[in-house]
C-alpha cells in the first residue's frame, strides 16, 4: 500500500496506522516482503547482533578503537536498505549502519579491517556503490544529496538512500541537504532513524515537534513515520520512497521510530541519563524477536535450522575477525595518502618526520 505524506499540522497521525508486524509476530494483511527477502533479513539482523557482540567484545580488548552498536535498531536499518538495489542505488551510511553496508556489498573482511586498524584493507572495493561510514554528525548528508543530483543531471535511473539519527535532524547540514534535494527534485531518501537519543539528550528536548517526519513539509517532499521496529513498515515505506525516487518523484523523508537499546558508542555510559525501566520496555518489543517469531509461525525455518544458522553466523565473524588481526598494520604513512595527488610542502614534511619517528 502506498503511503500518503503527512499534513501540517498533523501529530500522531504521521505514524502508519496499518502496522504490518506486531511484537507476537503476526502480520497484518499481506506481507509486504517474499519469503526471501524476510529471511535474508532475519540473518542480516542476527548478524548485526552477533557482530555488536564480538565488536564490543574486541573493543574491551583494545583491538577496535571505537564501536557504535546497533542493537534495538536492526529492523529500522535492515527493512530499509532491502529496498534498495546494490546494483543500481547508492548507500550513504552515518555510523551504525552496519548490516546496510554489508548487505549493499562491502565485504566482513573489509568491515572489520576498518575497525582494527588495518585500514589498508578496508577500502570499499570498485563497483560498489558505498560511500564510507560517517561518524560526523550529519556530515554525511550534503554528500548524499550531491549524490543524488548528480543521479539526476547524468539521468541515471538510481536512487539515493542516506542515513541519519534524531540528533542529525538538529544540526545545519539537515536542513542545508534537504531543503536542496527538494528544490532539485532529486532522487534521495531520507532515512532518519529516531532513537530517542542524540548521545544523552533526549528526543523531546532536541525539538518542541511531534514528528520529525512533519518537517519534510517545508522542503517540499512527502513526509513519512513508521514503527522502526517493524520490518515489514519500514520496508513497505522504503520500497515506496525508492519507486518513488527512481519514477522522478523526488525526495522523501522516512521517520523510523525506534530505540537505542545499547549506548550511543563504546565511550558512553546510557546509565546517567536514562532510566533501566525504559530499556527493559524496548528489550520486550526487541526487533529482531519480532521477525524470529514470524518465521516460526510462518514455518520459514525449524528452530533447529534457526539455531544452526545464528551458531554459523558467529562462526564466520570469528573466523574473519581473526584473519584480520593477523593482516599487516599500514605504514605511519598511510594516513597522508588518498587525500591528495600531490602532496602539499608542508604536508611532505610532515610525512617525511611521521615516518623518521615511526621508524626510531
Amino acid at each position: 500500500m502506498t503511503q500518503q505524506p503527512i499534513e501540517a499540522g498533523a501529530v500522531d497521525s504521521t505514524v502508519t496506522r496499518d502496522a504490518r508486524l506486531g511484537a507476537d509476530g503476526v502480520a497484518s494483511g499481506d506481507a509486504p516482503m517474499s519469503r526471501e527477502q524476510v529471511l535474508e533479513a532475519y540473518r542480516l539482523m542476527l548478524q548485526s547482533q552477533a557482530i555488536d557482540d564480538l565488536a564490543i567484545k574486541l573493543q574491551r580488548l583494545k583491538r577496535v578503537g571505537l564501536y557504535a552498536p546497533v542493537q534495538g535498531q536492526e529492523a529500522a536499518v535492515v527493512g530499509s536498505a532491502l529496498a534498495l538495489d546494490p546494483r543500481r542505488d547508492w548507500l550513504v551510511p552515518a555510523s551504525r549502519e552496519q548490516p546496510a553496508m554489508i548487505r549493499h556489498g562491502l565485504p566482513l573482511v573489509n568491515f572489520f579491517a576498518g575497525y582494527m586498524g588495518r585500514l589498508d584493507s578496508a577500502g570499499i572495493p570498485e563497483g560498489v556503490k558505498l560511500l564510507p561510514r560517517q561518524q560526523a554528525i550529519a556530515a554525511q548528508l550534503p554528500h548524499a544529496a550531491g549524490l543524488a543530483w548528480a543521479m539526476k543531471l547524468r539521468k541515471e535511473r538510481a536512487a539515493v538512500m542516506v542515513y541519519c539519527g534524531d540528533g542529525a535532524s538538529s544540526e545545519g547540514d539537515f536542513h542545508e541537504s534537504l531543503n536542496l534535494a527538494g528544490v532539485m527534485h532529486v532522487p534521495l531518501v531520507v532515512v532518519v532513524i529516531n532513537n530517542q537519543y542524540a548521545i544523552s539528550t533526549p528526543f523531546h528536548k532536541q525539538t518542541a515537534a511531534q514528528s520529525l517526519a512533519s518537517r519534510a513539509i517545508g522542503y517540499g517532499m512527502p513526509g513519512i513515520a513508521v514503527d522502526g521496529n517493524d520490518l515489514f513498515a519500514v520496508y513497505a515505506a522504503s520500497d515506496d520512497a525508492v519507486r518513488r525516487a527512481l519514477d522522478g518523484g523526488g525526495p522523501t523523508l522516512i521517520e523510523c521510530r525506534t530505540y537505542r537499546v545499547g549506548f550511543h558508542n563504546t565511550s558512553d555510559n546510557p546509565n546517567d541519563y536514562r532510566e533501566q525501566e525504559e530499556v527493559s520496555a524496548a528489550l520486550a518489543d526487541d526487533p529482531t524477536t519480532r521477525v524470529e517469531r514470524y518465521v516460526l509461525a510462518q514455518g520459514l525455518l525449524s528452530p533447529g535450522a534457526m539455531a544452526q544458522l545464528k551458531v554459523e553466523i558467529r562462526a564466520e565473524l570469528d573466523a574473519v575477525q581473526r584473519s584480520v588481526a593477523d593482516l599487516p598494520r599500514p605504514e605511519a604513512d598511510f594516513i597522508f595518502q588518498n587525500v591528495y595527488d600531490v602532496l602539499p610542502a608542508r604536508t611532505e614534511q610532515q610525512r617525511a618526520e611521521t615516518v623518521k619517528e615511526d621508524r626510531r
